[in-house]
Protein backbone atom coordinates (compact mmCIF):
# COMPACT_ATOMS: atom_id res chain seq x y z
CA UNK A 1 0.00 0.00 0.00
CA UNK A 2 1.08 3.27 -1.40
CA UNK A 3 1.94 5.86 1.71
CA UNK A 4 -0.78 9.07 1.54
CA UNK A 5 2.01 11.27 -0.30
CA UNK A 6 2.82 15.31 0.80
CA UNK A 7 1.98 17.33 -1.88
CA UNK A 8 3.78 19.77 -3.89
CA UNK A 9 2.01 21.12 -6.84
CA UNK A 10 3.57 21.73 -10.74
CA UNK A 11 1.55 24.52 -12.18
CA UNK A 12 1.40 25.28 -15.77
CA UNK A 13 -0.24 28.71 -16.38
CA UNK A 14 -2.64 28.77 -19.50
CA UNK A 15 -2.86 32.32 -21.40
CA UNK A 16 -5.90 32.68 -20.20
CA UNK A 17 -6.37 30.74 -16.91
CA UNK A 18 -4.33 28.33 -15.03
CA UNK A 19 -4.42 24.42 -14.43
CA UNK A 20 -2.96 22.00 -12.36
CA UNK A 21 -1.25 19.59 -14.14
CA UNK A 22 1.33 17.21 -11.69
CA UNK A 23 1.41 16.92 -8.20
CA UNK A 24 4.44 15.54 -6.85
CA UNK A 25 5.22 13.45 -3.83
CA UNK A 26 8.05 13.01 -1.37
CA UNK A 27 7.89 10.18 1.29
CA UNK A 28 6.21 11.37 4.69
CA UNK A 29 8.47 9.20 6.62
CA UNK A 30 11.06 10.96 8.88
CA UNK A 31 13.97 10.56 7.33
CA UNK A 32 16.74 11.12 10.02
CA UNK A 33 17.38 6.70 10.30
CA UNK A 34 20.06 4.64 8.82
CA UNK A 35 23.91 4.37 7.58
CA UNK A 36 23.94 1.72 4.90
CA UNK A 37 25.18 1.06 2.01
CA UNK A 38 26.90 -1.93 -0.40
CA UNK A 39 30.39 -1.25 -0.80
CA UNK A 40 30.03 -2.16 -4.40
CA UNK A 41 31.38 -0.89 -7.77
CA UNK A 42 31.82 3.31 -7.21
CA UNK A 43 29.41 3.15 -4.33
CA UNK A 44 30.21 5.22 -1.30
CA UNK A 45 30.55 2.66 2.10
CA UNK A 46 28.03 4.78 4.14
CA UNK A 47 25.59 7.39 3.35
CA UNK A 48 25.24 10.04 6.96
CA UNK A 49 22.00 11.20 6.96
CA UNK A 50 22.37 15.23 6.57
CA UNK A 51 20.01 17.84 8.26
CA UNK A 52 19.44 21.64 6.83
CA UNK A 53 22.26 22.49 9.56
CA UNK A 54 24.63 20.27 7.61
CA UNK A 55 23.49 20.29 4.20
CA UNK A 56 25.22 23.12 2.43
CA UNK A 57 28.44 22.68 4.20
CA UNK A 58 28.43 18.95 3.59
CA UNK A 59 27.52 18.82 0.15
CA UNK A 60 29.92 22.09 -0.54
CA UNK A 61 32.94 19.64 0.72
CA UNK A 62 31.64 16.72 -1.36
CA UNK A 63 31.10 19.22 -4.35
CA UNK A 64 34.97 19.42 -4.46
CA UNK A 65 35.93 15.73 -3.75
CA UNK A 66 33.49 14.35 -6.73
CA UNK A 67 33.93 15.97 -10.23
CA UNK A 68 31.55 13.86 -11.60
CA UNK A 69 28.86 15.04 -14.28
CA UNK A 70 27.27 12.00 -16.74
CA UNK A 71 25.04 9.95 -14.81
CA UNK A 72 23.37 7.05 -16.23
CA UNK A 73 19.04 6.07 -15.08
CA UNK A 74 18.75 2.86 -15.78
CA UNK A 75 14.99 1.50 -16.27
CA UNK A 76 13.16 -1.95 -17.76
CA UNK A 77 12.91 0.43 -20.39
CA UNK A 78 16.28 0.97 -21.24
CA UNK A 79 19.02 4.19 -20.12
CA UNK A 80 18.23 7.48 -19.73
CA UNK A 81 21.90 9.44 -19.77
CA UNK A 82 22.28 12.82 -18.06
CA UNK A 83 24.65 15.82 -17.55
CA UNK A 84 24.63 17.80 -14.70
CA UNK A 85 25.62 21.23 -13.95
CA UNK A 86 28.54 22.25 -12.65
CA UNK A 87 27.29 25.67 -12.06
CA UNK A 88 24.53 24.01 -9.92
CA UNK A 89 27.02 22.52 -7.18
CA UNK A 90 25.13 21.76 -4.29
CA UNK A 91 22.13 20.16 -6.72
CA UNK A 92 24.86 18.87 -8.46
CA UNK A 93 27.01 16.80 -5.77
CA UNK A 94 23.42 16.01 -4.11
CA UNK A 95 22.43 13.71 -6.83
CA UNK A 96 25.89 12.36 -7.46
CA UNK A 97 26.11 11.44 -3.48
CA UNK A 98 23.10 9.46 -3.72
CA UNK A 99 23.53 7.76 -6.75
CA UNK A 100 26.88 6.77 -5.39
CA UNK A 101 25.45 5.64 -1.94
CA UNK A 102 23.07 3.00 -3.77
CA UNK A 103 20.45 5.32 -2.53
CA UNK A 104 18.63 5.86 -5.86
CA UNK A 105 18.85 2.23 -6.70
CA UNK A 106 16.14 1.62 -4.02
CA UNK A 107 14.27 4.25 -6.18
CA UNK A 108 11.48 4.66 -9.13
CA UNK A 109 9.44 6.71 -11.63
CA UNK A 110 6.28 6.96 -9.54
CA UNK A 111 4.10 9.85 -11.04
CA UNK A 112 4.07 9.90 -14.53
CA UNK A 113 2.38 13.00 -16.90
CA UNK A 114 2.30 11.84 -20.27
CA UNK A 115 3.56 15.15 -22.42
CA UNK A 116 4.53 16.80 -19.02
CA UNK A 117 6.77 15.23 -17.04
CA UNK A 118 8.42 11.85 -15.42
CA UNK A 119 9.37 11.81 -11.81
CA UNK A 120 11.67 9.62 -9.95
CA UNK A 121 13.46 9.31 -6.81
CA UNK A 122 11.14 8.01 -4.06
CA UNK A 123 10.03 4.73 -3.57
CA UNK A 124 8.07 2.97 -0.66
CA UNK A 125 10.08 -0.21 -0.85
CA UNK A 126 13.61 2.02 0.26
CA UNK A 127 15.40 0.80 3.17
CA UNK A 128 18.05 3.40 3.45
CA UNK A 129 17.15 6.90 4.49
CA UNK A 130 19.00 9.91 3.54
CA UNK A 131 18.11 12.74 6.46
CA UNK A 132 15.30 15.23 6.71
CA UNK A 133 16.90 18.06 4.40
CA UNK A 134 15.76 20.21 1.40
CA UNK A 135 18.57 21.93 -0.75
CA UNK A 136 18.89 25.53 -1.12
CA UNK A 137 17.68 26.70 -4.51
CA UNK A 138 20.05 27.09 -7.33
CA UNK A 139 17.37 28.71 -9.79
CA UNK A 140 19.66 30.23 -12.75
CA UNK A 141 17.87 31.96 -15.83
CA UNK A 142 20.51 30.14 -18.16
CA UNK A 143 18.46 26.84 -17.98
CA UNK A 144 15.18 26.90 -18.47
CA UNK A 145 12.82 23.88 -18.34
CA UNK A 146 13.05 22.86 -22.19
CA UNK A 147 12.54 19.41 -22.99
CA UNK A 148 14.73 17.07 -21.34
CA UNK A 149 15.70 18.93 -18.55
CA UNK A 150 16.12 17.33 -14.97
CA UNK A 151 14.88 19.28 -12.54
CA UNK A 152 15.02 18.84 -8.42
CA UNK A 153 10.83 18.79 -7.00
CA UNK A 154 9.59 21.01 -4.27
CA UNK A 155 7.39 21.33 -1.26
CA UNK A 156 4.62 24.04 -2.46
CA UNK A 157 5.45 27.80 -1.56
CA UNK A 158 3.00 28.18 1.53
CA UNK A 159 5.13 25.52 2.96
CA UNK A 160 8.52 26.71 1.44
CA UNK A 161 8.73 30.16 0.41
CA UNK A 162 12.19 30.19 -0.23
CA UNK A 163 12.17 28.01 -2.89
CA UNK A 164 14.37 24.57 -1.53
CA UNK A 165 14.43 21.90 -3.65
CA UNK A 166 13.29 18.04 -2.64
CA UNK A 167 16.21 15.83 -1.12
CA UNK A 168 15.95 13.72 -3.90
CA UNK A 169 12.68 13.96 -5.73
CA UNK A 170 13.63 14.82 -9.23
CA UNK A 171 11.88 14.86 -12.48
CA UNK A 172 12.64 14.94 -16.36
CA UNK A 173 10.47 17.70 -18.60
CA UNK A 174 8.44 16.10 -21.37
CA UNK A 175 6.36 19.26 -23.07
CA UNK A 176 5.64 20.67 -26.41
CA UNK A 177 6.72 22.97 -28.86
CA UNK A 178 5.25 26.29 -28.12
CA UNK A 179 4.10 29.27 -29.84
CA UNK A 180 6.03 32.95 -29.30
CA UNK A 181 2.88 34.24 -28.12
CA UNK A 182 2.93 31.47 -25.25
CA UNK A 183 6.29 32.17 -24.70
CA UNK A 184 5.53 35.91 -23.98
CA UNK A 185 2.51 35.61 -21.91
CA UNK A 186 4.95 33.01 -19.47
CA UNK A 187 7.63 36.03 -19.24
CA UNK A 188 5.54 38.05 -18.12
CA UNK A 189 3.92 35.91 -15.19
CA UNK A 190 7.17 35.26 -14.06
CA UNK A 191 8.75 38.48 -15.01
CA UNK A 192 11.62 36.86 -17.25
CA UNK A 193 13.12 37.36 -19.87
CA UNK A 194 14.25 34.62 -22.83
CA UNK A 195 17.07 34.72 -24.72
CA UNK A 196 16.43 34.53 -28.37
CA UNK A 197 18.11 31.27 -28.50
CA UNK A 198 15.56 30.12 -25.41
CA UNK A 199 12.74 31.20 -27.26
CA UNK A 200 13.95 28.95 -30.15
CA UNK A 201 14.66 26.07 -28.36
CA UNK A 202 10.72 26.19 -26.60
CA UNK A 203 9.36 27.12 -30.36
CA UNK A 204 11.43 23.56 -31.33
CA UNK A 205 12.27 21.25 -28.81
CA UNK A 206 9.78 21.86 -26.57
CA UNK A 207 9.19 22.02 -22.75
CA UNK A 208 7.25 23.82 -19.95
CA UNK A 209 8.12 26.90 -19.05
CA UNK A 210 5.42 27.38 -16.30
CA UNK A 211 8.16 25.46 -14.25
CA UNK A 212 10.74 28.19 -15.20
CA UNK A 213 12.05 30.26 -11.82
CA UNK A 214 9.59 27.88 -9.53
CA UNK A 215 12.29 25.01 -9.49
CA UNK A 216 16.10 24.39 -9.84
CA UNK A 217 17.19 22.56 -13.38
CA UNK A 218 20.50 21.10 -12.62
CA UNK A 219 21.12 18.83 -15.95
CA UNK A 220 19.64 17.48 -18.65
CA UNK A 221 19.22 14.66 -21.05
CA UNK A 222 21.80 13.84 -23.38
CA UNK A 223 21.08 10.16 -24.63
CA UNK A 224 17.33 8.65 -23.65
CA UNK A 225 14.61 10.72 -24.39
CA UNK A 226 12.89 7.87 -26.25
CA UNK A 227 13.21 6.53 -22.88
CA UNK A 228 11.85 8.82 -21.04
CA UNK A 229 8.80 8.79 -23.82
CA UNK A 230 7.89 5.16 -22.94
CA UNK A 231 7.98 5.76 -19.44
CA UNK A 232 5.87 8.66 -19.60
CA UNK A 233 3.32 6.33 -20.97
CA UNK A 234 2.70 3.69 -18.46
CA UNK A 235 -0.80 2.79 -17.52
CA UNK A 236 -1.59 5.01 -14.30
CA UNK A 237 -4.11 4.87 -11.74
CA UNK A 238 -5.10 7.56 -9.61
CA UNK A 239 -2.78 10.04 -8.49
CA UNK A 240 -0.89 9.44 -12.18
CA UNK A 241 1.43 6.11 -10.17
CA UNK A 242 2.24 3.76 -12.74
CA UNK A 243 0.36 0.54 -12.45
CA UNK A 244 3.17 -1.42 -12.37
CA UNK A 245 6.46 0.34 -10.80
CA UNK A 246 9.10 1.57 -12.91
CA UNK A 247 12.09 0.79 -10.58
CA UNK A 248 15.43 2.67 -11.80
CA UNK A 249 18.97 2.45 -10.70
CA UNK A 250 21.37 5.32 -10.96
CA UNK A 251 25.23 5.44 -11.50
CA UNK A 252 27.43 7.85 -12.21
CA UNK A 253 29.83 7.43 -15.83
CA UNK A 254 33.45 8.10 -16.76
CA UNK A 255 33.71 11.51 -17.78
Amino acid sequence: MRKKPLTLQFARAAIAASCILFAAACNQTSQDETDAAAETGTTEPTLEPLTSETVVDVLTEYERQHPDSIAVISTRHGDIKVRLYKDTPLHRANFVRLAKSGFYDQGEFYRVVKGFAIQGGDSDNREMKNGAYKIPQETDPKYIHKRGALAMARYGDERNPEKESSSHNFYIVLGEPLTEAELRAYEAQHNIKYTPAQIETYKTIGGEPGLDTEYTVFGEVIEGMDVAEKISQEPVGSGKWPTEIVPHKIKMAKQ
